[in-house]
């Protein structure tokens, strides 16, 4: 049976800021207590040190670039099913889930996210990233640890760069584990970026005030005002698929350890997503997501927006 549409004053807070801003956050933060006692138990099993990285020559040896992240069978967090409640079954997740997917969402994704610290990152690598528009690290991890993703900054991105072809029906839930401060590789979210759509990355923008003038390539232009995404344990945003995102390197001596989730509606279902879609001006798919790798999926490009930040 076909939900009753409401309208979107009416409708759960999130349609409208997906609708007008591309994102929404939750005003009160999850359990800090269930995210400081997962936390625990994570650096119980993992020390954030030098020790997780291949030496130069390891790497040169055999280098890879393909199949890198967490995947089914190798995910830290397949062994903390339990510990995650606090997050898929809190009541304003799930509500908010449920009138933007519409009811049996599910999870396409779930992993651990690792900030990594300036200091753990050996000097070699350091000189070889430098400049990349996107610095995940799961190339140069030793095989043993790559249950987790690795970042050591990231540009200004969609999500929808990793679902070529992909309808943006799905989109991204972010939980701090601690609290994340400025030199803890906070997010800097582009606010209303995702009203032009998809488009190929790396994107076009230029600093502009307090934000970003951001262009779709296809004449679209957008000025997107900058948010930095900073708060205690258990904060927690999401976002359109199509909202630019990214972050600086760690500066901070430790880790910045964060919750990722992807949720997507079912094929089918009508949902607040078909709401916020319909009023984007640019495409809901691509062919072609990103233009910065060659054909082994190394970095082929030097440019990185949010460094200038």
């Amino acid at each position: 049976m076909q939900a009753h549409k409401l309208r979107v004053d009416e409708q759960h807070p999130i349609i409208h800021d997906f609708i007008a801003f591309g994102h929404h956050h939750f005003d009160g933060d999850l359990d800090a207590a269930s995210a400081g006692r997962l936390l625990d138990k994570i650096r119980h099993l993992r020390t954030f040190g030098e020790d997780l990285f291949l030496s130069e020559a390891e790497f040169d040896a055999n280098p890879q670039y393909i199949g890198v992240n967490p995947q089914p069978g190798r995910n830290l967090l397949e062994q903390f099913e339990a510990d995650l409640a606090f997050v898929e079954q809190d009541p304003a997740i799930v509500s908010a889930m449920t009138s933007l997917l519409g009811e049996g969402y599910e999870i396409l994704l779930k992993k651990l996210i690792c900030g990594v610290p300036a200091g753990i990152v050996p000097a070699w690598l350091k000189a070889r990233i430098a400049g990349n528009p996107v610095n995940n690290l799961g190339a140069y991890i030793k095989p043993q640890f790559r249950d987790i993703t690795y970042f050591y900054g990231i540009d200004f991105h969609q999500d929808l760069i990793d679902y070529k072809d992909r309808e943006a029906d799905f989109v991204t839930l972010y939980v701090y584990l601690h609290d994340v401060g400025p030199h803890d590789a906070p997010l800097f979210l582009l606010e209303e970026s995702h009203k032009l759509g998809g488009t190929l990355f790396p994107h076009d923008l230029t600093r502009d005030g307090d934000g970003w003038e951001y262009s779709d390539g296809r004449g679209g232009r957008v000025h997107t005002p900058q948010r930095q995404l900073m708060g205690k344990a258990g904060f927690a945003a999401v976002w359109h698929a199509c909202t630019l995102h990214g972050t600086q390197p760690d500066a901070a001596d430790n880790e910045r350890l964060s919750l990722r989730y992807l949720f997507a509606r079912k094929p089918g279902v009508s949902a607040g997503i078909d709401q916020v879609n319909a009023t984007l001006q640019g495409p809901l798919s691509l062919s072609a997501t990103r233009q910065d790798l060659d054909a082994s999926g190394a970095a082929r490009l030097k440019a990185n927006c949010v460094n200038k930040v």
